[in-house]
């Protein structure tokens, strides 16, 4: 009975990983991916000399693995996806776009709040 018992405590704690939070370096091709799983997933529009941006990259960071926040975020570089800001009517670094398939469900620029942030990840509207 202890083995079955472990067992499902096991199964649990990796089911619960698989939809946690992940954070990888953007690709069109991982988002399309996401995406056409309807997974939930945001980008996180980002630039090394960015304060906001650091703030919220120590407070995503702080979640990766956390399965209350799932989905994965990826990472765009400011500075140079023109193309990809343009597209998406991005005017700032630190803005933070959160999709449930292809639907947007959240768009934040310059909050660092965990709180806030949190929502912006788990919208559903």
């Amino acid at each position: 009975m202890k083995a079955a018992a472990l067992f499902v405590t096991l199964l649990l704690a990796v089911a619960g990983h698989v939809h946690a939070l992940d954070i990888k370096p953007y690709s069109p091709q991982a988002l399309n991916a996401a995406q056409q799983a309807g997974q939930r997933a945001a980008l996180h529009f980002h630039a090394p000399w960015c304060p906001t941006c650091r703030a919220q990259e120590s407070v995503f960071k702080g979640w990766q693995g956390d399965a209350s926040v799932p989905g994965t975020l990826f990472v765009v570089d400011y500075d140079s996806a023109r193309e990809l800001r343009r597209h998406l009517g991005v005017r700032s670094q630190s803005t933070v776009i959160v999709y449930q398939g292809a639907k947007e469900t959240a768009r934040v620029a310059g909050v660092t709040a965990p709180g806030d942030l949190r929502a912006a990840l788990t919208a559903t509207r």
